[in-house]
C-alpha cells in the first residue's frame, strides 16, 4: 500500500470497477446512499466531507482518508478545518487516530493544486 492517496484511489477504483460489474444493485445502493448522505441540507458538502474525513480516521480507513480529503479539497475545505476535524477525530479515537490524522493531512495536501 502506498502513502500516496491518488494512486491509493486508483488502486481501489481498478478493482471498484470489477466489483462493480459483479454486484451492481449492491454497489449502485451504496452510490445511492453515498449520493443522498453527501448533499447539502442542513450540513453543507464540505462540513459533511470533513466529517466523513474524521470517521475515515476514527475507524483507520486509507481507502476513505484519500476519497474524503480529495472531497474536503473539492468543496473548498482550508487546512486549518481539517486540521480542527483531524483533531475531533483524534480525541475520539485516540492514539491511533494521531496516526491516521497525520496521513489524512498528507492526503488532503497531495490532493491541493499543483504549483
Amino acid at each position: 500500500m502506498t502513502n500516496d492517496y491518488r494512486a491509493r484511489i486508483a488502486e481501489i477504483d481498478e478493482y471498484a470497477v470489477e466489483l462493480r460489474a459483479l454486484i451492481p444493485d449492491s454497489l449502485a445502493a451504496f452510490g445511492a446512499l453515498s449520493k443522498a448522505a453527501q448533499s447539502a441540507g442542513a450540513l453543507d458538502k464540505k462540513t459533511k466531507e470533513l466529517l466523513a474525513l474524521a470517521i475515515g480516521v476514527a475507524i483507520r480507513c486509507d481507502g476513505c482518508i484519500g476519497y474524503h480529503a480529495r472531497g474536503a479539497q473539492r468543496t473548498g475545505a482550508s487546512r486549518q478545518e481539517v486540521a480542527e476535524a483531524l483533531a475531533v477525530a483524534i480525541q475520539m479515537g485516540g492514539g491511533p487516530s494521531v496516526n491516521y490524522a497525520a496521513d489524512a493531512l498528507r492526503a488532503f495536501d497531495q490532493f491541493q493544486p499543483r504549483a
